[in-house]
């Protein structure tokens, strides 16, 4: 089904409750209240009809694609729909053509819709920018993924990014209530009767998600019978039978990886045991592998622990054997053990520093010669170049002290435990 060109099938009975109850308009649309508010830039633009392009990232379920049917259901523009999963560049290029043939003979323009747009590789992205150059094709892009990741440097600088959240419990709440409602689109036919306790689930489990939460509230409502009332009554069990698992928003190559542990290692940083675990849960329950932590933290224990606590960096190595010799779900456990220990031993920075600092004198400053009473002195010969002449044995005669650059610098500067 085409989800933009026969806009009559908007109302069929076949669709999926969450594809039914898409906003027709603005004013229905719910959420993402950043971007779309009365009087934001965006808002203004599709009210106006004078989009530019766009790229729409955000979690599934957040509105990407529903923005784009409420600017199909608006725009005078010719409006085209492909998903890059299906479409190759030979498909691109006919749209493109037929693009330019309907501005030159018609002087209309071209609205294009890519969902999945990530999925592009360079040469399909390359195809799209002369037209959008010259302004035959405006680009709505949607991705799940971070465009300044999967998207090339010229595409993202024509376009406007628009980040979408996502959705709030209560955002969620207000979408399930108005699906109950509606006779038209929605389950209003029904007689569905939704407990409170079951709308707390949905609007929680489906993590902001609203096609999800839509979903499993149309196949609660469709797989139970009435009661005696007859009712189709969905208690809290019901609800949890239709989600079932939680998901967790976390995609390997993208946000989900990098965000989390970020937030992870400086939770770490800042001490705080408790949100270092929680980040390290959902890691965990997002499929995250386990190696990958267990070598962040190795790296954690230098440089943010450092000397401040010398065993630090022995706990996360042998965290990181432990994983490997146990490995999931047991491993959890050892993670969590030396989540703990890094979170709660002193910090400090200092080694991470000195060695940063002497790097940057390394490319920036002339190289330091060595002096000659450092120099290797072990091999034939090396008296006679006087090499190792003046050294001076620190555990013969420590009461002497000697330079070990010519120009002295001080690196290493131990800071107080924190």
């Amino acid at each position: 089904m085409n989800l933009f060109d026969e806009k009559k099938e908007f109302k069929t009975r076949q669709a999926p409750l969450a594809f039914r109850m898409r906003p027709r308009n603005l004013e229905e649309f719910v959420g993402q209240s950043h971007i779309l508010s009365n009087g934001k830039l965006l808002w203004r633009a599709i009210k106006a009809d004078r989009i530019s392009s766009l790229i729409l990232y955000g979690p599934p379920g957040t509105g990407k694609t529903a923005l784009a049917f409420v600017i199909s259901q608006i725009t005078n523009s010719h409006f085209e729909n492909i998903n890059a999963v299906s479409c190759g560049v030979e498909i691109l290029r006919k749209v493109i053509q037929a693009a330019r043939e309907r501005q030159k003979l018609n002087e209309k323009k071209t609205i294009l819709f890519i969902d999945e747009i990530h999925r592009f590789n360079k040469a399909q992205q390359d195809v799209l920018m002369p037209v959008i150059e010259v302004g035959q094709l405006t680009l709505i892009g949607a991705t799940a993924f971070n465009p300044f990741h999967a998207l090339i440097s010229p595409l993202i600088s024509r376009s406007l990014i628009f980040e979408l959240k996502k959705l709030s419990r209560q955002d969620i709440v207000k979408i399930l209530k108005r699906a109950l409602s509606d006779k038209e689109r929605g389950l209003g036919k029904l007689a569905v009767e939704l407990e409170e306790e079951a709308l707390i689930v949905y609007a929680t489990l489906c993590d902001g998600d609203a096609r999800k939460a839509l979903t499993a509230l149309e196949i609660a409502s469709l797989t139970t019978p009435k009661n005696k009332k007859n009712l189709i009554t969905i208690d809290k069990k019901i609800a949890l039978e239709s989600i079932q698992k939680k998901e967790i928003i976390y995609d390997r190559l993208g946000n989900g990886h990098y965000d989390t542990i970020s937030a992870f290692i400086k939770s770490l940083r800042g001490s705080d045991p408790d949100a270092a675990i929680y980040w390290l849960a959902k890691m965990l329950y997002a499929g995250e592998d386990p190696i990958f932590i267990a070598r962040r933290m190795i790296i954690f224990a230098s440089e943010d622990i450092g000397n401040a606590d010398f065993q630090a960096i022995g706990v996360a190595t042998a965290c990181y054997r432990a994983v490997e010799i146990v490995g999931l779900p047991e491993a959890r456990i050892n993670l969590a053990q030396a989540t703990c220990y890094l979170a709660t031993a002193p910090k400090s920075n200092a080694c991470y520093v000195a060695f940063n600092e002497a790097s940057e004198d390394m490319q920036k400053e002339r190289t330091q010669e060595i002096p000659q009473y450092l120099k290797d002195s072990s091999y034939p010969g090396a008296e006679k170049l006087g090499r190792g002449s003046g050294y001076i044995y620190p555990h013969s005669q420590p009461h002497i002290k000697q330079a070990y650059l010519k120009k002295y610098k001080k690196y290493y500067r131990p800071k107080k435990k924190i």
